[in-house]
């Protein structure tokens, strides 16, 4: 069986109509988690933080980054949290041992090359293919950045406090790299 047809059996023996409330689309807690699609996250990080089903917008990308700070889909969808659907407060959460860390952008295009794609696609399209693909050196300056270009971003709102987080994969632990309520520009708009 094919993991397509795994997958559709596992949901036909899931779905039990009726069994699952209706959910409102507004996030009970009014947050918005930016992290990474690491599959270690996946059913831990959530349940690190308190957070359920229904309570936060969690946005995923590789390694939680923001490599189109103004027109990128993460602040598209943050933006949509915010305005349209009530999210007051933004968490961006790194993680240890993160992949995105180390990248080496000449293996990457060896691989890519590798299956098929062209030399002159990917010069086309990422000439700076370590920028595009988000690489960075350590996961706690990356948590930094993205704080920074959320809180900077002209979209965002000055009295959304914007956290930095960064969560161990191993143990479940949150340290805290970025107090949002201490940031000075949340506090000059009247959040604190």
């Amino acid at each position: 069986m094919n993991l397509l047809n795994t997958i559709l059996s596992a949901n036909s023996r899931f779905v039990h109509p009726g069994a699952f409330p209706p959910l409102p689309k507004n996030p009970k807690k009014q947050c918005a988690i930016f992290t990474c699609m690491d599959t270690r996250l996946v059913d831990f990080l959530e349940p690190a933080m308190g957070i359920k089903r229904g309570d936060a917008k969690v946005i995923k990308n590789a390694g939680n980054t923001l490599v189109d700070p103004l027109h990128g889909g993460v602040i598209r969808s943050l933006v949509a949290a915010i305005f349209m659907l009530g999210v007051d407060e933004i968490f961006v959460i790194g993680h240890e041992d993160c992949g995105m860390a180390s990248v080496d952008p000449e293996q990457l295009k060896s691989d890519m090359l590798a299956r098929g794609v062209s030399a002159e696609s990917i010069e086309r399209h990422v000439p700076d293919l370590a920028q595009w693909i988000g690489a960075f050196g350590c996961p706690h300056e990356n948590v930094e950045d993205v704080v920074g270009k959320i809180r900077s971003n002209p979209l965002i709102p000055a009295d959304v406090p914007v956290h930095g987080l960064i969560f161990c994969p191993n143990d479940g632990r949150l340290d805290v790299v970025v107090n949002g309520y201490e940031a000075e520009q949340f506090k000059l708009s009247g959040g604190a």
